[in-house]
This record gives C-alpha cells, structure tokens and sequence, in this order.
C-alpha cells in the first residue's frame, strides 16, 4: 500500500466517523438521518439512471439490503439521543463484523482463520468493556441494546450487499439503487414512528444533514477506489481506525467523558477488527 492510498484510507475513516458526528450534534436525529439519507437517495437516482437497469433476481437483494439500511439508521439515531458518541460508535461499528464472521462461518462456508477467532474474542471483549462502562458511569442503559440493534442490521447488509452486488455484476448499479430504494423505504417510516413534524427543518438542519451525506458518500467512495489500488483485507483493516477518530471526536469536539476503560475499550474494538480483516 502507497503513503498516498495509506492517507486516502485513513480520510475515509475520518469521514465515516464525521458523518456520525454530524449526525450525533444536531437537535433531533432522526430528522438528521433522514436529510442524509433523501440526499444520498438523489445522487444514487442520478447514478443508477446511467446504468443498466437491474435484472429481476436483483431486485429482492436491493429490497432486503433497503430493510437491513433503514434498520440499521434508525437504531443509529435513536443510539445517538441516549448516548455519546463515543460510546455508541463504537459499539455499534465493532459488534458488526462479529456478527458477519459468525454468520459466514455458519451458513456460507466460510473458512475462519486462528487470528479471526481471535479478533472474535477481543472484539467481545472489548465491546463488553465499552457496555460495562455505559452501566458503571450512570449513562443511559438503552443505547447499548441500541447500538448492538445497529450492529446487527449493519452485518445483515453487510451480507446482503455482499452477495447481492455479486448477483447484480454492476456494483455501480446496484449501490445507486440501493440509496434510492433507501430513502424510499426510509422516509415513511420516519413519518410513521415520529409523525410529518420529522420533515420539518431548518436551514441548518439541511445543512448539517447534506454535509452527513458527502462525508458517507465520501468515505464509501475512497475506501472502493482504495481497494482497487492496495489489497481489499488491509483497506478494510485500516478503516476500522474510524473507531479512534469517533472516539477523539466525541472527546474534543462534544466533550464526552473519556476515562482509561473507554479508551482501552476502543483500543481492543480496533484491535479484534483489524484481526478479524486481515
């Protein structure tokens, strides 16, 4: 891997950790998400209208991998309104591939490698420390159950896309349907659990909702070149140092509390994933 892909990688990391954040300081989350997601719906429109249209055993992999996004928003959103940064980013990003190796191992035949059982057990570990520290610091005990909600329906697209990407032969294709499909499904479900005044925004609102969108999109896009130039296991290690720049941003930028057992915790979170990609 070049120093130029290296510092590429690590920009996407920081964007990823970035979009959260802007997600994280505005007033209401959801709504927050929901900007976010009809932005990226537009562009990913605009992108799959120049692309072939998809073949009809394509569509049900676009329509559970919208299910598995919108799940997997709204856990995030509702994580956020109970906990740091911090401590949800965390969790939710790390408890996603323990799922996704499991799931592989069991019902794709997937061969797992000694140092993924290891990045298995020290992920574990450190996602029970980062829990353990929600429960001992007086914070709220709903965004652990939350964020674990978000990790589950990241590893349930995770696996969708996986193989629905590979049904589809344009992955171009595919994830711009895949956003427009999102922000289809997505929206009325907002309005549904938190009624129209979800769509109400402010000039701010959009703003900060927007800038969430080109920092995901952003962040996707780098680590996808990325991984045509250096190979896919170290690019997906690397970006798990998303992790550390949420946690220094929940720290400096929002002031979450930060204490040696939070620190350690993320420390073992990277850890377990970088084992478990590599």
């Amino acid at each position: 891997m070049t120093l130029f892909v290296f510092l590429a990688v690590l920009f996407a990391a920081f964007l990823h950790a970035l979009w959260n954040a802007l997600i994280k300081v505005g007033v209401s989350k959801v709504t927050g998400m929901l900007i976010m997601t009809l932005v990226q719906g537009g562009l990913g429109l605009v992108v799959a209208l120049t692309r072939p249209w998809p073949a009809a055993d394509v569509v049900p992999w676009l329509l559970a991998s919208g299910v598995f996004h919108a799940g997997y928003k709204l856990f995030l959103a509702f994580a956020y309104e109970q906990g740091d940064l911090s401590r949800v980013y965390p969790i939710a990003r790390g408890a996603a591939p323990m799922v996704v190796t499991g799931i592989s191992a069991l019902f794709l035949a997937d061969a797992i490698a000694p140092a993924e059982y290891a990045g298995i057990l020290v992920l574990g570990t450190g996602i029970a420390v980062m829990a353990r520290g929600a429960f001992r610091n007086g914070e709220s005990r709903r965004l652990v159950p939350l964020a674990l909600g978000s990790a589950l329906m990241t590893a349930g697209y995770s696996l969708v896309d996986g193989l629905g990407a590979r049904v589809s032969g344009d992955a171009v294709m595919y994830v711009g349907w895949l956003f427009a499909l999102d922000a289809v499904i997505f929206t009325p479900i907002c309005i549904a659990l938190r009624g129209g005044a979800v769509l109400r925004a402010g000039g701010r609102d959009w703003a900060m909702g927007s800038a969430a969108a080109a920092a995901s999109y952003g962040a996707y896009a780098i680590a996808v070149w990325a991984m045509t130039q250096a190979p896919i296991a170290l690019v997906a290690a690397l970006r798990e140092s998303s992790i550390l720049f949420a946690v220094l941003i929940g720290w400096l930028a929002f002031g979450d509390r930060m204490d040696a057992g939070k620190a350690l915790a993320a420390g073992l979170i990277v850890l377990g994933m970088m084992l478990t990609r590599l």
